[in-house]
């Protein structure tokens, strides 16, 4: 019960099935700002890892696709389709499980921006911005060739400086820069989870442009983290919705590649969750009860993050409104 209520908090139970942007849809009419998916044709072959790493970011924005895939993880293997297209400048991605119970994930909207610059600048594009953050917070290194999906591919590891993050391992297909597999690592080393196409139909490169999100500001809230890893920084988004209840807050962190969100709701206004750490797949998620603002509030931090990360930023928050 407690992970199904979890589920609903969060509105998927389904982890980033590949990196391409971590931040959320953003709004029809919120950017006049574009990027031609055309100009991946003539670039040079990427020569570096972080080069790789966002030669595959823009390529997850910018190819259509459908693609059969298998994922492995907590509960079993299980099988999904993959689509990705682009129409009028706005993708639309969606997964569906082909077994278990049924579940169709759908994203929609334009290329996100990696919020938080801390300059005052304008954040770059996700790709660069993320790829250029990684390569401060990972340790990106390029790997052997396999085949994947009848596919050459690539290798490129991305291990974290500190033992705040999971890693990732990618393996890009080399025609495209698609990512044909992705496993999540924990502290260890260990797969957690891991996502591989088994096959990829006739990848075309949108000939158009894409459109980009604007520069948005941070919303303002009554509170402040006294701690957060490296690298993370509040993302411009407001995900509040009637989903979550009217009186719930909910923030996103990011460092590029790894998110965490914060929930923020009235005791009184939401149905309680026991205190504690709560596994939901390959997420944790730390939950608080806690007085703030002269009332009593359940905090909810999740992430695909160190069970301890995310009890210390729940634990950090202090409550600043009146």
């Amino acid at each position: 019960m407690i992970a199904s209520r979890l589920c609903l908090l969060a509105a998927s139970c389904l982890g980033g099935l590949l990196i391409s942007s971590v931040l959320p849809a953003a709004s029809p009419e919120s950017s006049e700002e574009h990027f031609d998916c055309r100009t991946l044709a003539q670039a040079p072959a990427p020569a570096t890892a972080q080069q790789w790493l966002e030669r595959s970011l823009w390529a997850g924005h910018c190819y259509r696709y459908d693609a059969h895939a298998v994922r492995i993880g907590y509960d079993g293997v299980r099988t999904l389709t993959l689509t990705h297209d682009v129409h009028d400048g706005i993708e639309r991605g969606v997964a569906s499980y082909l077994d278990g119970p049924p579940m169709v994930f759908e994203r929609r909207g334009r290329v996100g921006r990696l919020g938080g610059s801390g300059e005052g600048g304008e954040a770059p594009p996700s790709p660069a911005g993320i790829a250029e953050r990684a390569s401060a917070l990972y340790r990106l290194q390029l790997g052997g060739e396999e085949r994947i999906a009848n596919r050459r591919a690539l290798r490129l590891d991305i291990a974290p400086l500190d033992s705040f993050r999971f890693g990732h391992r990618l393996w890009l297909d080399q025609a495209t820069g698609l990512t044909l597999k992705q496993s999540l690592l924990d502290e260890t080393g260990r797969p957690l989870e891991t996502l591989q196409l088994t096959t990829l139909e006739q990848p075309r490169l949108h000939q158009g442009e894409i459109r980009l999100d604007r520069q948005r500001e941070v919303p303002a809230d009554p509170w402040r983290l006294g701690w957060l890893p490296e690298g993370f920084t509040a993302q411009p988004a407001d995900t509040r919705s009637a989903r979550h209840g009217e009186g719930v807050l909910h923030r996103l962190y990011s460092d590029g590649l790894a998110t965490l969100s914060l929930f923020v709701a009235p005791a009184d206004d939401v149905e309680l969750l026991a205190p504690g750490l709560h596994r939901l797949g390959v997420s944790n998620a730390a939950v608080r009860h806690r007085d703030l603002g002269g009332q009593p509030r359940q905090l909810v931090v999740m992430g695909e993050l160190p069970p301890r990360v995310l009890l210390r930023v729940a634990d950090s928050l202090v409550w600043e409104a009146p």
